[in-house]
């Protein structure tokens, strides 16, 4: 599985810290805001969400098409013609914001764990959409070949999203070519326990 874990500490980062808040006002007093996670994010965790036009609280995962579990990641490179990701990718754009994401490197046997990340938030890319059995809209994360830095633990990664091109990937206007050619972003990782 690619990208199936990332980390949200609001108490490292006051630029998460002020995105949680302002999910904390908007779902105040609500059962949704009673189970969104921060801390170690896996599938199906309800998690803190930027779209083009509000901060707000979403699922992890859209559900397969045959309803046996969930989707997670969707590959940047073939997502526009992909029926489970072509309205999305034009109509629904999300980021998620995070302090890291986690990715496992086979050793043999072993599987030795990763924190990966920049020296400050990041966010990644996402796709959201909605779905009749769920109150919350679903998303997926973005991924693709991974920087040579760290392609030897897995050969993809997340897209991430600068700051200046947050917008643009927002409202649309940054489409395949330009995530995929944009200057590489330069990953800080580290062994992680667990």
């Amino acid at each position: 599985m690619m990208c199936g874990r990332y980390y949200v500490d609001p108490d490292q980062d006051e630029e998460i810290e002020r995105i949680i808040e302002h999910i904390k006002n908007k779902h105040k007093n609500t059962d949704t805001l009673a189970q969104m996670k921060t801390g170690e994010i896996f599938p199906t965790n309800i998690a803190p969400v930027i779209t083009n036009k509000s901060y707000t609280l979403m699922q992890w995962g859209f559900s397969r098409f045959d309803g046996k579990g969930k989707v997670i990641n969707a590959r940047l490179e073939t997502a526009q013609e992909k029926p489970m990701f072509r309205t999305p990718f034009i109509k629904y754009r999300c980021l998620m914001p995070a302090s890291c994401y986690f990715e496992w490197e086979k050793r043999g046997t072993v599987k030795q764990k990763y924190a990966i990340g920049l020296n400050g938030p990041i966010y990644l890319a996402g796709l959201y959409r909605f779905e009749r059995d769920s109150d919350i809209p679903l998303f997926v994360i973005l991924t693709k070949p991974a920087e040579q830095e760290i392609a030897f633990i897995h050969d993809r990664m997340p897209v991430l999203v600068t700051p200046e091109k947050q917008q643009d990937w927002l409202s649309g206007s940054l489409d395949t070519i330009a995530l995929l050619s944009a200057p590489a972003i330069q990953p800080v990782f580290r062994e992680a326990a667990g």
